[in-house]
């Protein structure tokens, strides 16, 4: 029947056809990015991202420190092609504690505000979300940043066009994922007008928290050897190492990780002839960053509690600091212990300064080691308090998703009576972060 059937008392001018075909089109391309971008958004770990809600309490750099690291890293990202031998891929290791979290959450905010960032993914073995702990949605994550930049719509809207034509590309290996969802996208938009407007850098955080994901079936094949998390750390290595050095790849990309043999043994390898390397060592002078992260600390401190001016002594403060080895996370818990409600601060400091190791010279993780101890040894029952630690973070309750159970959850199972969570983890709050009582969602970390 005619669309027309029965109309009278008007007159047609122009292609009828051509503005109804116009108009199906403009709503079908609507349609099929909106599909797109959902089934994209699926495949994302939102909680891996810099400005993530659930990165709302990780740590940044104080005021003040770390201003050297920081200056080099934006000066590499801002001017890095006039070196002599412009490198792509930058580095930042260091043993546990050094402020490697602290400082790729400071310089992804930096360049946020520059408009700097294209993209980042924060790999997080504590997360409550399996998807911040492994591989499966690292390129995903970055591809749906790069398709929300402002600057980089054109990028985005092929991004999109490979998700239509191929939705398993998420099931694909990491250098597929790679090549299809950024490589190609870039390559088709590199000669635009606006590009050297672009954002500059990516940052990759954690990627020695970076846990396996296993394929085979080990009951059905026994002698299929499992896979390991330093296979997973090396493919993401060298699918972004591709990326890096493709020609039509505008981003630098900034890893932060650990030691790790595996780890290392990349970055000395195939690729020491691309990448950059910051060792977090006395050469950023993080004795100084420290004494200054103090000071803030004890003000505030003195400040809340009406203490003297004069506490603590420079004497005690360069003790700390002294004790710290060069790992900023001991001063961070021990300010978080000295703030806490069991007794004043300056009877929880004199705990601190007491005390003992033996073995300070072979392992510059004893004092915080024994700071642990004491911190545990405090709570109000310390085998218990062990207990229901062993049991939150040693995997035993998981979610079907792999991650944490929520703080709720933990509570209704492990509790043998009504407040028993409260007393366990009275006075920890210097080493476990514990959600509000009204937070039903957020697991403990």
């Amino acid at each position: 029947m005619s669309h027309f059937h029965g109309a009278h008392g008007f007159t047609i001018e122009g292609d009828v056809t051509a503005i109804n075909a116009k108009t199906y089109i403009h709503h079908t391309a609507s349609s099929s990015s909106s599909h797109s971008i959902e089934k994209l958004r699926e495949h994302t770990a939102a909680g891996a991202m810099h400005d993530s809600a659930e990165r709302c309490d990780a740590p940044k750099c104080h005021p003040e420190t770390r201003v050297a690291v920081q200056d080099e890293i934006v000066s590499w990202i801002l001017h890095g092609d006039d070196e002599e031998e412009p490198k792509k891929v930058l580095w930042i290791t260091g043993p546990a504690g050094g402020g490697k979290t602290a400082i790729m959450g400071s310089i992804a905010d930096t360049c946020h505000k520059k408009g700097l960032l294209a993209c980042g993914f924060f790999f997080s073995s504590f997360a409550g979300s399996a998807n911040r702990r492994t591989k499966r949605c690292l390129i995903a994550t970055l591809a749906y940043q790069l398709v929300q930049h402002d600057a980089l719509r054109d990028v985005g809207e092929r991004i999109l066009s490979c998700v239509e034509r191929n939705p398993l590309i998420f099931e694909r290996q990491l250098e597929v994922q790679v090549d299809q969802l950024l490589l190609q996208p870039l390559r088709e938009c590199r000669r635009v007008p606006d590009a050297p407007s672009w954002p500059k850098v990516i940052v990759i955080d954690g990627l020695d928290e970076c846990e396996t994901e296993q394929y085979n079936d080990l009951v059905q094949s026994p002698r299929v050897a499992p896979r390991t998390k330093e296979a997973d750390q090396t493919e993401i290595l060298a699918a972004l190492l591709k990326a890096a050095n493709d020609p039509s790849f505008p981003f630098r990309i900034i890893i932060a990780s650990r030691p790790e043999p595996a780890i290392q043994s990349f970055f000395t390898g195939i690729a020491h002839h691309t990448t950059r390397k910051i060792f977090l060592d006395d050469k950023y002078n993080p004795d100084a960053d420290m004494s200054l992260f103090l000071e803030y600390k004890f003000a505030d401190i003195r400040r809340r509690y009406q203490l003297s001016a004069l506490w603590p002594s420079n004497d005690v403060k360069q003790t700390l600091v002294h004790n710290a080895s060069g790992q900023f996370i001991y001063v961070a818990t021990a300010i978080r212990f000295i703030e806490g409600p069991s007794a004043p601060p300056h009877k929880l400091l004199d705990q601190v300064l007491e005390l003992r190791v033996t073995d300070a010279s072979t392992n510059p993780f004893a004092l915080l080691d024994a700071l642990y101890t004491h911190i545990l040894n405090s709570s109000s029952n310390p085998l218990l308090t062990v207990r229901w630690l062993h049991v939150i973070f040693g995997g035993f309750l998981n979610s079907s998703s792999g991650g944490p159970l929520s703080a709720r959850f933990v509570q209704l199972f492990l509790e043998s009576s009504p407040g028993e969570a409260s007393y366990v983890f009275r006075g920890l709050n210097s080493l476990v972060s514990i959600p509000p009582a009204d937070d039903h969602a957020s697991p403990y970390s």
